[in-house]
């Protein structure tokens, strides 16, 4: 394909428009085929805008027997027969934000279509009774076992997750619609179910009891995103010319787009895949920017990190056993099972001597614009208010190593910080002055995507704060109403920079003193080792 022709599917999720309009295609069909054969009931849970609709698409053509829209692909020397079964498609992303009689007349809607073509009967009144008998009739009719796909199962529900009445209501709805999957498993073929989050208490988990969730399966890993391997070859291309416009080598362009892009593992030691959103928008524009961040606001998850009061400063490089992130979201003692769903932690490691898995923040795209999202929320400051100025002078003198200029530029930031209204409420409502001032760096930093971890453990205790910089370790210990004298005196009496001297970087110590009335730094003294 001509380079300047190239075809990116960018809100393309439909398979058979993708190839008869020659899009860009990264053929999954290997893993497409596979997971046809895997099981009868198979649930998949993966992130927004990770190529869910798309997968759904493609297993709505291949049990529909359109071998010509697979010509050239892997799946060509798996598949020998090419039947053709009856597929019924569901697609729940229309019922967001909806009432449950809305809900209800939505899946109407979308039966209709199938009793269009099997034929309805006066006496199936509700959502479940008519998909039973479009199956019935399906199966009678044309002798071959029925195909069901449910894109988006839980959309009806994230909205009313802590609104029990509500949740109530719309569970019962949904509890009617699938349970009838289980009653005609006879007349199922293959039945794919993806969303999310996983509701065990809906009844395709309660009922369905041979479901094979293959969330975290390894097989499965990359079957959404896209590979190192994949992208180094299928977008050669669009690295070659990205490359030219940011004036670097392919290779120095390709570490920029993994650093932004890449790092979703969706099961123990997989390989990492790059969102497929991001990328495909930004070799359209020949530009790196937060796109999947931008393209939906991340208000159902912050309304849940505030329901369970989340220390936001703990979230990356979590050690959690896999019970701890892939739960039933009913049963979430934390908020931690929706950050990982929802794609905002992924997979960085595990252990399994301990069964022991290490979340983290998949990619800069992510630790950047989340933090910018939680920084209204948590400190009732506006990201673009941080970013005026302030930001550029702030990196600029990390970056030389001068900590001392650094913090005299956040001094004058928030001294004069707009907003101050929601910024002195916020400070109110902390439960300790340093844990707010503890949040506020923390943001800052990470949305200038420096490295930083809070409440780091050490023999004697914790250190508030460690920034870590290329040649400069900071060691940083936060005091309101005391003195910089006494944080840094805390600093070596608790030894706080002893883990990090073998390091090989320099250590910087740093007390500081904030002040609750003016809402600033007030002193700091830096002892550089």
């Amino acid at each position: 394909m001509d380079q300047l022709m190239r075809k990116y599917p960018l809100g393309i999720q439909t398979f058979e428009r993708i190839i008869k309009d020659n899009y860009i295609y990264v053929d999954k069909t290997d893993l497409v085929w596979e997971l046809s054969h895997f099981a009868t009931f198979v649930f998949m849970s993966r992130p927004r805008r990770f190529g869910k609709s798309l997968l759904t698409s493609t297993l709505e053509s291949y049990w529909s027997g359109d071998k010509d829209l697979f010509k050239g692909l892997k799946i060509e020397g798996l598949e020998q027969e090419w039947e053709h079964y009856p597929v019924l498609h569901f697609d729940l992303s229309t019922t967001k934000h909806l009432s449950p009689d809305e809900v209800r007349d939505e899946l109407g809607l979308q039966l209709a279509e199938y009793e269009e073509l099997y034929g309805s009967n006066s006496l199936e009144t509700s959502p479940g009774m008519r998909l039973g008998g479009v199956i019935t009739r399906a199966k009678e009719q044309t002798g071959k076992q029925v195909v069901v796909i449910v894109d988006e199962y839980d959309a009806p529900l994230l909205d009313v997750l802590h609104d029990d009445p509500r949740l109530h209501e719309m569970r019962e709805i949904l509890q009617e619609f699938y349970q009838r999957l289980k009653k005609l498993e006879p007349y199922i073929k293959f039945c794919f179910i993806t969303g999310i989050t996983k509701f065990s208490q809906l009844s395709i988990f309660s009922t369905i009891n041979n479901i094979k969730n293959v969330t975290l399966n390894p097989r499965f890993s990359a079957i959404c995103g896209f590979t190192e391997e994949e992208v180094r070859t299928v977008f050669a291309q669009d690295i070659e010319r990205m490359a030219k416009e940011f004036e670097l080598s392919p290779e120095d362009m390709y570490a920029k787009i993994k650093l932004m892009y890449d790092g979703y593992h969706f099961s123990a030691n997989s390989p990492a895949v790059f969102n497929p959103f991001s990328l495909l928008n930004a070799f359209m524009d020949d530009d790196l920017q937060n796109y999947w961040f931008a393209s939906g606001t991340p208000t159902f998850l912050i309304r849940q990190l505030k329901h369970f009061r989340t220390d936001i400063t703990s979230l990356d490089n979590l050690e959690v056993p896999a019970d701890a992130f892939d739960q039933p979201t009913e049963n979430m003692i934390n908020a931690l099972p929706l950050l990982y769903q929802s794609g905002y932690l992924t997979i960085k490691g595990y252990d399994r001597m301990t069964g022991a898995y290490t979340l983290s923040f998949p990619n800069q795209e992510v630790r950047v614009g989340y933090i910018k999202g939680l920084l209204p929320a948590y400190i009732g400051v506006q990201s673009s208010d941080v970013q005026m100025g302030f930001a550029a002078k702030f990196w600029l003198a990390l970056r030389k190593g001068d900590i001392d200029l650094a913090l005299q530029h956040m001094q004058a930031y928030l001294a004069g910080v707009p907003y101050i209204e929601g910024f002195k409420k916020k400070l109110a409502e902390a439960a300790t002055a340093e844990g707010f001032w503890e949040f506020t760096f923390y943001l800052i930093f990470s949305m200038l995507n420096v490295y930083v971890r809070t409440q780091v453990k050490v023999a004697k205790g914790r250190a508030d704060m460690v920034v870590f910089m290329p040649d400069t370790i900071y060691v940083i210990e936060l005091k309101t109403g005391g003195s910089a004298e006494e944080a840094l005196r805390q600093i070596d009496e608790r030894g706080y920079a002893e883990p990090f001297k073998t390091d090989g970087r320099k250590i910087v110590k740093v007390g500081v003193n904030t002040n609750k009335e003016t809402r600033t730094i007030e002193e700091w003294k830096i002892v550089k080792s």
